[in-house]
C-alpha cells in the first residue's frame, strides 16, 4: 500500500522510492564521513606510524583522487549495466578496505588501502547519483539531490569531532586507527539495507563504449598537478617543465574530447554536458568549493594540535559548530532559494570568504587564550556558509544531466570535487607545512595558518565569481526552473505532489 507524500518529510510518492533515498543517503553519508575523520588523527597517526609529510599527504589526498577518477567509469559501468550489483560490490570492498587500513603496520599499506578504499567509495557514490536520478522526477529529484548534498555536508563536518572524540578517548596510538573503523558498522547497515531496497539492475544508456583514453588523460593530468605539492620542485627549470606538462596534458585531454565527437563516439565529458554553461560553471563552482572546505578542515585540525598543543578533544569541540551551523543552514537554505533564487549560492560563498578571512586575522592577531574560542565562531560562519552554498548549487548542476547520462553526470560533479579535493589538499597542506617549517619562533604555525586560510579565501572567491557567471547563464532560460521551485511540508499538506506546482 503506497503513503502518499504528505506522510512524510522525504521526496518520493511511495515507501519504496523513499526507502531508496534512504540507502542513497546512508551511503553518502558513510564514504564522505570516513574521509572527513581521519583528519584530525593526522597528527597521531604520523607518529605512530613514522609517517613522512609526503605519506600523510598521500593518505589523505590519495583517497580523494582514487575516489573522484573511480566515478565516471563506475557511472558508465551503472548507466550500461545496473547500479545494484556494483553498489554492493563497491560498498563490500569499501569495507574490507577500511579495515586493512586500520589494522596497517606501515605508511605503504595504509596508503594502498586508503586508494582502494577511494575508489571502492567512487564507485559507491557514483550508483547514488545515478540511482537518485533514476527513481526520482521533477521536482522531487531536485529534493532528493538536495538531500544527498546535505547529509554529504554535514557527514562531512561531523567527522573531525567525532575524530577527536575517539583519539582523546582511546589515546593517540590506536585512536586513529578506530577513526578508519568508525565506517564499518555504517557500510554493514548499508550493505544490508541496499541488498533489500534498491530497485532490481536496469540499463539506462545506449552507448557502451566507455573512453579509457580520456579517462587516462584525466587521471595524469590530476597526478601531475598534485606531484609538485608533494615533492617541490628542485629548480624553476623543473617547474617550468611540470606546468609544461599539465598544459600539454590538458591540451590533449581537450582535443581528444572533440575527435570522440567529431567520430560520434561518447566522451568522457557527454556532449550535452559539456555544451551546458549552467553544469559546467556549477561544476566549477562545487569544486572550489568544496577543495578549499576540504582542505581547510584539514590545515586547522593540523593548526590546533601540532601548532597551538591543543587536545585532540579541545580540537573537536571548537570544530563542532561548523557541523551545527551547516545542518541548521541547509534545513534553511530552501527558504532563501525560494526567496533570492541562485543568490543564495552567492551569499553562502560570500560568507565563507568571510569565515576564512577572519580566521587568517584571529591568527595573526588574537591573543592564545582567546583564539580557541574565536576560531570556535569562524567555524560556526563557516559551516553556516557551506550549508547555503552546497545544496542548492549541486541541485542546480545535476539538472542538466541527461536521463541517458545520469551516472556519468552525477559521476563527472564527484569527480570534479573529489580531484579539485585531492590538489586543494596537496597544495593547501604543502603551503601550511612549508610556512610553519621555514618561520622561526611560536609565531611560526600562525602566520602559516593565516597564509593557508587566506588561499582558502581565494578559492572561494573564485567560487563566487563563477557563480555569479554561471547564474548569468541561467537567467535568460527561465524565469523559475523546477530546482528553484523548494517546496515546504506545509506546501506539501496542500498539493498531492503528483507534479511540480507552478509559480
Amino acid at each position: 500500500m503506497s503513503t502518499t507524500r504528505h506522510d512524510s518529510m522525504l521526496p518520493g510518492e511511495n515507501v519504496a522510492a523513499r526507502r531508496v533515498l534512504l540507502v542513497c543517503l546512508a551511503a553518502g553519508a558513510t564514504t564522505l564521513l570516513d574521509q572527513a575523520v581521519l583528519n584530525i588523527a593526522v597528527p597521531s597517526m604520523r607518529h605512530s606510524l613514522g609517517a613522512g609529510a609526503a605519506d600523510v599527504q598521500w593518505i589523505v589526498a590519495g583517497y580523494s583522487l582514487a575516489f573522484g577518477l573511480a566515478l565516471v567509469p563506475a557511472g558508465s559501468l551503472g548507466d550500461l549495466h545496473g547500479r545494484k550489483r556494483l553498489f554492493l560490490a563497491g560498498m563490500a570492498v569499501f569495507l574490507l578496505a577500511g579495515v586493512v587500513a586500520a589494522t596497517g603496520g606501515g605508511p605503504g599499506t595504509v596508503i594502498g588501502a586508503r586508494l582502494v578504499q577511494g575508489a571502492a567509495a567512487g564507485i559507491v557514490n557514483s550508483q547514488v547519483i545515478g540511482t537518485i536520478q533514476d527513481v526520482f522526477h521533477g521536482l522531487d529529484r531536485g529534493r532528493a539531490l538536495g538531500m544527498y548534498a546535505v547529509t554529504a555536508g554535514v557527514a562531512t563536518a561531523l567527522g573531525p569531532p567525532l575524530g577527536g572524540a575517539l583519539v582523546a578517548g582511546l589515546g593517540p596510538g590506536t585512536g586513529w586507527r578506530y577513526c578508519l573503523l568508525l565506517s564499518t558498522p555504517c557500510a554493514v547497515v548499508t550493505l544490508a539495507l541496499a541488498a533489500r531496497w534498491l530497485p532490481p539492475p536496469r540499463r539506462t544508456a545506449r552507448d557502451s563504449r566507455l573512453d579509457i583514453l580520456g579517462l587516462g588523460l584525466a587521471c595524469a593530468c590530476t597526478l601531475t598537478l598534485m606531484v609538485p605539492f608533494i615533492r617541490t620542485p628542485d629548480s624553476g627549470g623543473a617547474a617550468v617543465l611540470w606546468a609544461a606538462g599539465v598544459c600539454a596534458l590538458a591540451c590533449a585531454f581537450i582535443a581528444h574530447q572533440r575527435i570522440r565527437v567529431r567520430r560520434g563516439r561518447v566522451p568522457l565529458v557527454h556532449p550535452a554536458l559539456a555544451s551546458s554553461r549552467p553544469y559546467m560553471l556549477g561544476t566549477a563552482v562545487a569544486m572550489a568549493q568544496f577543495g578549499s572546505s576540504i582542505a581547510a578542515s584539514l590545515v586547522l585540525t593540523v593548526f590546533l594540535q601540532d601548532g597551538l598543543g591543543l587536545s585532540a578533544l579541545l580540537t573537536a569541540a571548537i570544530s563542532l559548530p561548523s557541523a551545527i551551523a551547516m545542518g541548521v543552514s541547509s534545513a534553511f537554505a530552501w527558504r532563501l532559494v525560494r526567496r533570492i533564487g541562485l543568490r543564495t549560492v552567492s551569499v553562502g560563498l560570500t560568507l565563507g570568504v568571510c569565515a576564512a578571512l577572519a580566521g587568517a586575522v584571529a591568527a595573526l592577531f588574537v591573543p592564545s587564550a582567546a583564539l580557541p574560542v574565536v576560531l570556535a565562531a569562524t567555524q560556526l560562519l563557516s559551516g553556516a556558509a557551506g550549508g547555503l552554498a552546497v545544496s542548492p548549487n549541486q541541485t542546480q548542476v545535476l539538472q542538466h544531466a541527461p536521463a541517458e547520462a545520469a551516472g556519468v553526470g552525477g559521476g563527472l560533479l564527484q569527480m570534479a570535487q573529489r580531484i579539485a579535493a585531492a590538489v586543494c589538499l596537496s597544495a593547501v597542506s604543502a603551503v601550511y607545512l612549508h610556512s610553519a617549517s621555514g618561520s622561526a619562533g611560536d609565531n611560526g604555525p600562525r602566520t602559516a595558518y593565516a597564509l593557508a586560510s587566506c588561499v582558502c579565501a581565494g578559492l572561494l572567491a573564485a567560487a563566487l565569481v563563477l557563480a555569479r557567471l554561471r547564474r548569468a547563464a541561467v537567467a535568460p532560460r527561465s524565469p523559475r526552473p523546477d530546482y528553484l521551485t523548494v517546496k515546504s511540508p506545509r506546501d506539501d499538506r496542500q498539493h498531492d505532489g503528483r507534479s511540480p506546482q507552478g509559480r
